[in-house]
């Protein structure tokens, strides 16, 4: 192979390196991984919060429902902050039995509207019970938030100010 014969090789394969053929995958076009689903598509919500009181009214705790959906980036969020941050971690395991509300689209809709619609807030949204099925308070998230993020403080403030009396 002469000299120009290698240049025009090296110049044909650096151009084919640049140019985008159709049916080959950029970084662009690959899709993100999947999101492990934290919601249950299909779980019916008076179930879940009639389990979850039973457990609370046995262990003096409080029910801690978390309106969300799995298309939902914030929902993903708060729940990662729940299981990752150890002082939340800790808090929501002793003091709440923590319930997640699926909501995309009509799903549990009638749970929605059972608790004042608190989803009107945007998701995610919390709502405690206590352990007699008394809904406490609703908490827009966004009030929780901080940047991209919830504020772990914030948050702490939150689940602490709801706490069953008497449990430090």
């Amino acid at each position: 192979m002469n000299a120009n014969n290698l240049w025009t090789s090296l110049l044909l394969c650096l151009l084919f390196a640049m140019v985008d053929l159709p049916g080959t995958v950029s970084a662009e076009d690959k899709p993100e991984t999947a999101r492990p689903k934290i919601y249950d598509e299909s779980a019916d919500g008076s179930k879940q919060i009639a389990a979850a009181l039973l457990i609370a009214k046995k262990e003096g705790r409080r029910v801690l429902l978390q309106f969300g959906a799995n298309w939902c980036s914030w929902s993903y969020k708060l729940h990662t902050l729940f299981q990752t941050d150890r002082n939340i971690a800790k808090k929501l395991k002793r003091d709440y039995v923590t319930v997640l509300i699926d909501v995309n689209g009509e799903h549990n809709k009638d749970i929605d509207a059972k608790y004042g619609r608190p989803t009107r807030f945007g998701l995610p949204v919390l709502v405690v019970l206590d352990r007699d099925g008394k809904q406490l308070t609703t908490k827009n998230t966004e009030e929780l938030e901080e940047g991209d993020h919830h504020n772990p403080d914030k948050v702490m403030a939150f689940l602490e100010q709801w706490s069953p009396k008497g449990r430090p």
